[in-house]
């Protein structure tokens, strides 16, 4: 479960200010466009709206993790893990993707909960204290990754969330939290922060993962082997 120490660290201040509901606006794509995206404004007005606002976004991001280490300790608990499981379904199952790929190189023992090479259900069945799932889930909240993720703490799992708001339904049952802002000035709510800490983990994690060196050599010398890439 988070601690109150979590709770007490971002009550004020922080990502989950910069993501709050207020700064980011309606949570659907129809609503955002009337409210943020005006149909008469050109194309280099618009794009230099969004630019600003996700450079805005990205250095909250950064100042947000220069400060506080949940980062660290989320990349801590999956290094330490022995299995490493990595869940999140509609928008956020391409940041699922994304880690399980570059977490891949240098770790082993990382699998995608995709539903289909790897189903939530076979991994319930078997989830062991030394498990560690990654679950991505950012408003609109889908409520598979919610219940995965109650079901996979409940049967003594750690969960590492990675979510946008401490109103997360992910927050409660983790074991560390990673809050994201996602403001953005477009009909979505930003990526950007999240593939900033996406990128964090993995250099993290890899940097300490007992094994990472030598899983990184033979992966490269198995791509020359296997002629992989032009």
């Amino acid at each position: 479960m988070v601690t109150e120490d979590f709770t007490d660290q971002h009550a004020s201040g922080g990502a989950e200010d910069a993501g709050s509901d207020d700064q980011r606006g309606p949570d659907n794509p129809a609503a955002r466009f009337g409210a943020s995206m005006s149909p008469r404004a050109s194309a280099k007005t618009l794009q230099a709206r969004l630019i600003r606002k996700e450079r805005e976004n990205l250095e909250r991001v950064f100042a947000s993790f220069e400060t506080e280490d949940s980062v660290a300790r989320a990349a801590a608990l999956i290094a330490g893990a022995r299995r490493r499981f990595i869940v999140g379904h509609g928008r956020s199952a391409a940041f699922a993707h994304l880690l399980d790929l570059d977490l891949s190189h240098g770790v082993s023992q990382v699998s995608l909960i995709d539903g289909q090479s790897t189903r939530s259900i076979d991994v319930l069945t078997d989830v062991r204290s030394t498990d560690v799932l990654v679950a991505f889930s950012m408003r609109r909240y889908r409520r598979e990754t919610a219940d995965l993720v109650h079901a996979f703490a409940q049967r003594g799992g750690t969960v590492v969330a990675v979510t946008d708001s401490v109103d997360s339904p992910l927050v409660a049952p983790a074991s560390e939290v990673v809050i994201v802002p996602t403001c953005s000035a477009s009909v979505t709510d930003s990526a950007t922060g999240i593939a900033a800490v996406i990128h964090l983990l993995t250099a993290l994690t890899t940097a300490s993962a007992k094994g990472s060196r030598r899983r990184l050599t033979e992966r490269e010398s198995l791509i020359q082997e296997m002629g992989l890439y032009i």
